[in-house]
Order: C-alpha cells, then structure tokens, then sequence
C-alpha cells in the first residue's frame, strides 16, 4: 500500500455524535459516514497525493476507528477483509467500486480456497453512496477513474484488530498476509 505522511493526525470529524454507552451497529456506522462525507471543509482538507493513498484518522461513534482516505486515479486495496470488525465506508467525492464475495469464509485455518461460481458481487458508488457490512467481509476497492481523485470515509468496530489481505487468480483465493493496527497507523 502506498501512502503519503498525513500532514496532521487524528482530529474529531464534524458533526460529531454524541457518546453511546452501547456499541456502534453497522446502521449507526453508516449513518456516521454519512454524516462525516457531508462535511465538505472536512473532505477538501484532506492532502491528496497524485502517487498514493493518503488517509487521516477520525474519532468515530462509540469507540469505532474510523478514517478519511483520498484515493488518486486508478488505485484500490486488493482483496481483504476486517477480521471481527463490522463497518461502512461512503464515498464522498469521485466515485468508488466495490467487488465483494457473496460467501461466508472460514474465518482461520487456510491459506487457499477455490470459491464457487456466482459468489462475485460488485457495485458503484458514486460521491454520497456508500454501504455497511459485516464480519469477515471480502472485498476491494477501486478508483477506477483514470483522471478524478475519489474521497471515501470508512469506520470500524471494533476498532480494527487485523486486517487480512487475499490475492485472487480466477475462482482461487490465497491469504497472503495479515496486518495489524501497528503496521498501518
């Protein structure tokens, strides 16, 4: 993954949510990017660089981990999931795609699977559409714009333990490695 340095770090996104005593749900996540992609000071902050992904974290909703990420012309995230976290990004400016895996993996214990046909999913989300999903949810992103920067928010709760990345050749899957908070942040 390339990434830039932030040029700050962490701040509160505006308008923020009030503290809640019980743990955010995939609606509530949603419901947070939703607002926070609203907020159009907040998204033209972000540093964007023409070579990399560059992202800031955000103070999300009761104890979630959430992030602004820009996303220059024709970068993504290859194939992973967010281990035990649910979550929901939204895109905020330029457009995103979505592939995804219609199937429920084991969750450890391999290192390759051959998916079954009919598992592939895939949509569009232009600036102000976005999408929650649950635990061990395979998927990648993509700027697929040869030209425009895409801004997307994203939160996770919990905050994220893992992070699995996957490489995929036809119906094959492969974990190739897993990453931890202290490898990204």
């Amino acid at each position: 993954m390339s990434v830039s340095a932030p040029l700050f770090s962490s701040f509160p996104a505006t308008p923020s949510s009030p503290p809640s005593a019980a743990a955010p749900t995939q609606a509530d996540l949603l419901e947070f990017v939703r607002r926070t992609a609203a907020d159009a000071a907040l998204i033209a902050s972000l540093p964007l660089d023409p070579q990399g992904r560059t992202w800031v974290r955000l103070e999300g909703p009761g104890g979630s981990e959430a992030w602004l990420i820009g996303w220059p012309p024709g970068t993504g995230t290859g194939w992973h999931d967010h281990a035990d976290s649910v979550g929901a990004f939204l895109t905020a400016r330029g457009t995103l795609k979505e592939s995804s895996l219609a199937a429920r993996l084991p969750t450890d214990g391999w290192r390759t699977l051959e998916l079954s046909d009919g598992v592939d999913r895939s949509r569009t989300l232009p600036a102000g559409r976005g999408r929650s999903f649950g635990r061990h949810h395979v998927h990648e992103v993509l700027n697929e714009s040869t030209e425009e920067h895409a801004v997307s928010v994203h939160a996770y709760y919990p905050p994220l333990p893992r992070i699995r990345r996957y490489s995929r050749t036809g119906q094959v899957l492969r974990l190739e490695q897993v990453e931890r908070p202290e490898d990204w942040q």
